[in-house]
């Protein structure tokens, strides 16, 4: 059980770090969460501070949902866990990194919407679903011109995606399937309450659209 505790305390510490905000504070002189939309996410470094600061930003929080995966496979090498036991620790990661970036210790609370961060974990834990979520995201939002829009929608396919996937999955495999649906709802759930705020937009017609060309 310490073993859980540990991974969940890392992942979350790793979540924490608020790459949006450290970045725009460094190279456009403000904080993130007081321009905008006011939330410490990557469409925000990118309506606020421009596309290279938001390029860096978007990479860093990928970054985090991998490093947190990572350190839960080295925990799980270190104390010899069987393969069931491996995929719970991944899954603990995976869930602890998001909630660490959506409330970060570090910056009072007051952090991101976890996609980012959520497509790393994915990639990590299932490459090939992995893939067709950030193609479906990206499409969407490609043809909605809205981040949100493709974040949730994203969200409600990991899930749909793991019920029929039973293969490709980081450890556990087919043994641990079960396990990584309930994983995926939890994440998917996560991803689509700090959203809630735009869905109502979205319902109301006034969500803000993100330009391609400048």
């Amino acid at each position: 059980m310490i073993n859980y505790f540990v991974v969940a305390i890392a992942a979350y510490l790793i979540g924490s770090i608020s790459f949006s905000v450290i970045f725009t504070k460094k190279f456009a002189g403000f904080d993130v969460r007081e321009k905008g939309s006011g939330n410490a996410g990557t469409t925000n470094v990118l309506r606020t501070a421009g596309k290279g600061i938001a390029a860096f930003t978007l990479l860093c929080d990928i970054l985090k949902g991998v490093v947190a995966i990572l350190i839960a496979l080295l925990v799980g090498e270190m104390i010899k866990a069987d393969a069931k036991v491996r995929a719970i620790l991944v899954q603990i990661a995976g869930v602890f990194v998001i909630v660490g970036h959506t409330f970060p210790i570090f910056f009072k609370f007051k952090g991101g919407k976890g996609v980012a961060t959520a497509l790393g974990v994915i990639l990590m834990v299932n490459w090939e679903v992995g893939l067709i979520c950030l193609v479906y995201a990206l499409i969407l939002m490609a043809l909605s011109r809205m981040v949100s829009l493709g974040s949730i929608a994203t969200a409600i396919l990991f899930p749909i995606l793991c019920i029929f996937s039973t293969t490709n999955y980081l450890v556990g495999g087919a043994e641990a399937h079960f396990a990584y649906v309930i994983f995926s709802i939890i994440m998917a759930i996560i991803v689509i309450f700090n959203h809630r705020e735009n869905i109502k937009r979205l319902a109301n017609g006034t969500e803000s659209k993100i330009s391609f060309k400048n």
